[in-house]
C-alpha cells in the first residue's frame, strides 16, 4: 500500500509539473546541442590535448590528453596540438661581415615535444611557429652569418653553414619544440659577388692542377735521376770485374752461338778490332 501510495503521489506530482519538466528537458537538450563541441572533444590521431580549467587550476601543464574522446565541462577548454612532423617554408635576407646581402630560402621540419605540450600552450600558444621557431632561427642565422664572409657561406667553407644550422636547431629546442632539420632550399648572392667567387674557385682549381702537374714532373725527374744513378753504379761494378781475357772468352762464346744461327752467313775469325771475330751476311 505504501509503494502504491508513493507511485500515485509521484504521478500526481509529475502531472502537475509536466510543463516544467518538458521545458527543463528542452532547455537541457538545447544546451547540450549548443555546447556539444565544447563538451565532447575528440583528440585525433597525431594530436595531443591540453586542458584549461577556467574556474580552478588554469592550464594543466603536467597532463597531456591522448587520442580519443574526452568529455569535459563546457566552461573548460581542451586545446589540440599536432605532434606530427610539420614543414614550415620561410624566406629572408641576411647580411655578411662585409654588409653584402644573402637571400635564404628555408624548409624547416619540426614538431612540438609531446611531454611539454602543456608548457608550450601556457607560455607560447598555438602560434608557436611564428613566435618561437622563425624568430629564433632568424636570430641565430643573422648573428652567425654576420661574422663570416660571403665566400665562406656560399662555399660552406669548413662546414661553416652546417655549424650555423646546428646552432639554430639547438636554440629552438630549448622552447619545447623539436626542430628535426633546417633545409636550405636556395642561397642567392648578388650576381657580381657570385661571379667573383665562382671565378676565384676556378682559378684555385687551375692552380691546384698546375701544382699537381709540377709535382708529377718533379717525381718523374727524381725517378730518372735514380735510374741513371743505378746504371752508373752498375757500369762501375761491371768495369771493375771485366778484363781483356774475359772479354775475349765472351766474344768466342758469342761467335759460336752466332755461327750456329740460321742468320749467320759469313764468320771471319780474327779480322775485327783487337782480333775479335767479324760476322758478315746477316739477314
Amino acid at each position: 500500500m505504501n509503494m502504491k501510495h508513493a507511485l500515485n503521489k509521484f504521478a500526481y506530482w509529475f502531472k502537475d509539473n509536466l510543463p516544467i519538466f518538458i521545458v527543463s528537458t528542452l532547455v537541457l537538450a538545447i544546451l547540450v546541442v549548443f555546447f556539444w563541441s565544447r563538451i565532447f572533444i575528440i583528440v585525433r590521431p597525431g594530436e595531443a590535448g591540453v586542458m584549461y580549467r577556467t574556474f580552478t587550476t588554469g592550464t594543466e601543464t603536467d597532463v597531456v590528453y591522448s587520442e580519443g574522446l574526452h568529455i569535459i565541462w563546457p566552461f573548460n577548454q581542451l586545446a589540440r596540438y599536432s605532434t606530427r612532423t610539420q614543414i614550415l617554408l620561410h624566406e629572408f635576407t641576411v647580411l655578411t661581415d662585409r654588409g653584402l646581402p644573402i637571400d635564404l630560402s628555408l624548409a624547416i621540419r619540426y614538431h612540438p615535444i609531446y611531454e611539454f605540450v602543456g608548457l608550450l600552450h601556457q607560455q607560447v600558444g598555438p602560434e608557436y611557429p611564428e613566435r618561437v621557431i622563425l624568430p629564433q632561427i632568424e636570430s641565430v642565422l643573422r648573428r652567425q652569418i654576420g661574422q663570416h664572409s660571403p665566400e665562406d657561406i656560399y662555399t660552406n667553407e669548413a662546414g661553416v653553414l652546417s655549424n650555423i644550422i646546428t646552432l639554430a636547431i639547438e636554440e629552438v629546442g630549448r622552447r619545447f619544440v623539436n626542430v628535426e632539420d633546417i633545409i636550405i632550399r636556395s642561397l642567392s648572392l648578388p650576381e657580381s659577388v657570385r661571379s667573383a667567387i665562382e671565378q676565384k674557385l676556378v682559378f684555385e682549381q687551375e692552380s691546384l692542377s698546375y701544382k699537381f702537374r709540377i709535382e708529377l714532373e718533379t717525381r718523374e725527374a727524381e725517378r730518372k735521376r735514380i735510374e741513371a744513378l743505378g746504371i752508373m753504379v752498375y757500369q762501375d761494378i761491371i768495369s771493375a770485374t771485366l778484363n781483356e781475357t774475359l772479354v775475349r772468352w765472351q766474344a768466342v762464346q758469342a761467335t759460336q752461338q752466332l755461327a750456329a744461327s740460321d742468320n749467320a752467313k759469313v764468320v771471319i775469325i780474327g779480322s775485327g778490332k783487337e782480333g775479335l771475330p767479324v760476322i758478315l751476311g746477316n739477314q
